[in-house]
């Protein structure tokens, strides 16, 4: 008889395997952040309405997206990219990202032509945008979406030096709020009102 250990399941396995309420409660969540996805879109299109936004050319502020996945770094995530601009290396997105056991992230994507323009306006208005608990993103890669030491650099008030710093060579940057799963703001229904928050915060970055 054959005797494979590494086939022997844990007792915290054998637990999950036999949990037949996780899939319909997941189901569940799936629905909620989709809902939740869905006013954040309605939230957002009725407030970039007249907002003269410092978009590339062939930017158009109808279009979006929404995308559901199983594999952000082995989890679950949902995202709604708008507003929304992918074209090669012209990047001008706004992503409301869900993903499961972490955080919702509420993100600024920039990359492209215009790129010195956003680095000077960050810096320029950086009174503006200090202190209102965005973080300059640090990974060498846009889809990097841990947050912490080495992550994530807080733009508090006395950071405008260091983040100038950090901008100077990057072909890219992103700017970003995370909400922990534990927040009152998610379990009280204030995910909308935050994006909306945000991407107001972020006006003097991508606008003329």
């Amino acid at each position: 008889m054959l005797n494979s250990t590494q086939n022997l399941f844990t007792a915290d396995e054998l637990s999950l395997i036999g949990d037949k309420n996780f899939f319909p409660a997941k189901q569940r969540v799936t629905e909620k952040v989709r809902s939740t996805l869905d006013e954040i879109h309605g939230v957002l299109k009725n407030d970039l309405s007249g907002v003269r936004l410092l978009a590339p050319n062939g930017f158009d502020i109808s279009a979006f997206q929404f995308v559901k996945g199983e594999h952000l770094n082995h989890y679950p995530y949902q995202y709604l990219d708008f507003p929304r601009h992918f074209v090669r290396t012209e990047k001008f997105t706004f992503r409301s990202l869900f993903w499961w056991g972490h955080h919702f992230i509420f993100a600024m994507i920039l990359e492209g032509t215009n790129l010195n323009r956003y680095k000077s306006n960050l810096i320029n208005n950086y009174p503006q945008i200090a202190d209102r608990n965005i973080c300059l993103c640090l990974g060498h890669s846009l889809w990097e979406w841990r947050y912490g030491a080495g992550y994530t650099l807080e733009m508090t008030g006395n950071r405008r030096t260091e983040t100038a710093a950090v901008l100077t060579h990057r072909p890219f940057f992103k700017l970003a709020r995370f909400i922990p799963i534990t927040d009152s703001i998610v379990s009280e229904g204030g995910l909308a009102e935050v994006g909306r928050e945000t991407l107001n915060a972020l006006y003097p970055v991508i606008t003329y």
